[in-house]
């Protein structure tokens, strides 16, 4: 079997594998797989409104997913992702609250300051790692809950004691009338443009830059990199900053696009968490994400129609979801299965 038939088999095997096995737990448990497949299909596809509704869905996890890849393609291991992505939901809607301005500069503005605060929040485990040794994992992960907690009593002091901000200014938003009257009214926003745009930037800095260059060496090897005389504690540094600005944005896309406020919350959003699932069934390649974050976000928005359509209940299409998902993501091993399948075949000629 040749390499191209390989790569094409595989993904197909892989769903094929996670649906069927989706469809023996739904009929364990007394519910039709096929009503359940179909209320998924429907909640995914069954109208424009649903349709553009599910690529709302994909657009934080596309950039949730370039700031994890971006990290692991530096050698880090980015589990910050999520405090990122809410320290730019925050800074992404405070200044569109705070001042009202053209949309020619507001709109850059909070993209750009949910940017820059998720690069700092990322800046933080960057510099421990680089100048103390401290582990990445360990210090992102408590970013995570200094992010929630720190942001959920700025919003509350910002409104006065409230759970949430004041909608955002117009000139602030990312709605597109002509993208809500194409998708019947749905939630659907410019930020999928700017996300699309993020994945060009990840894949020109790492493959046509100097930058980009020292970032995968350092990756690779910190002892030969600093042995080649590039500067390793920089590297880990601005590495983290990259992608801290990655997830800061899709924060933004949150704050300007989807609810057009923050409030306070009582836990994670999950999406910086579901970034290392799509970076890792993306290969932590920059069109790889692309499949990822729409697998994900697909399945996310699609089985929300589950229970109302099917009545099947919550628990069992989150189990459902993990199935295929599992299924997707063990791509290697199926892989080598069909391998082994080849060349058995082979011997037997």
């Amino acid at each position: 079997m040749s390499n191209r038939a390989t790569n094409l088999l595989v993904p197909i095997v892989s769903v094929i594998l996670g649906l069927l096995v989706g469809a023996v737990i739904m009929l364990a448990s007394g519910y039709n797989p096929l009503e359940g497949y179909a209320a998924l299909w429907n909640g995914i596809f069954g109208d424009m409104y649903t349709i553009g509704e599910t690529i709302r869905q994909i657009t934080p996890y596309l950039l949730a997913g370039l700031a994890v890849a971006f990290a692991f393609r530096s050698g880090l291991f980015n589990i910050g992702v999520e405090g990122q992505l809410i320290v730019g939901w925050f800074a992404a809607a405070y200044v569109g609250v705070a001042v009202e301005l053209p949309k020619i500069i507001h709109l850059p503005l909070a993209i750009i300051a949910a940017a820059v605060a998720g690069a700092l929040w990322g800046f933080v485990p960057g510099l421990l790692k680089a100048k103390f040794h401290v582990h990445e994992v360990i210090v992102t992960i408590m970013m995570n809950y200094i992010a929630l907690h720190v942001t959920n009593a700025l919003i509350r002091t910002v409104s006065d004691g409230g759970d949430r901000t004041e909608s955002i200014f117009a000139s602030a938003s990312l709605r597109s009338e002509f993208l809500e009257n194409l998708t019947e009214f749905s939630r659907l926003h410019l930020g999928i443009v700017i996300a699309l745009l993020m994945v060009g930037v990840m894949w020109f800095i790492l493959e046509k830059t100097t930058l980009g260059f020292e970032l995968k060496a350092v990756g690779f090897n910190q002892n030969a990199s600093q042995y080649a005389g590039m500067n390793v504690n920089k590297n880990i540094i601005l590495a983290m900053v990259i992608s801290g600005a990655f997830a800061g944005l899709g924060g933004a896309m949150e704050a300007l696009g989807t609810f057009e406020y923050v409030s306070s919350k009582g836990g994670f959003t999950g999406i910086g968490f579901d970034g290392i699932a799509v970076a890792l069934l993306g290969m932590n390649t920059p069109l790889g994400v692309i499949f990822g974050a729409t697998l994900f976000g697909s399945l996310k928005y699609g089985a929300l129609n589950m229970p109302n359509a099917a009545g099947i209940p919550i628990e069992i299409v989150e189990i459902v979801i993990a199935v295929i998902i599992f299924f997707v993501a063990s791509g290697y091993i199926i892989r080598l299965l069909l391998l082994r399948a080849s060349a058995k075949k082979k011997e037997a000629k």
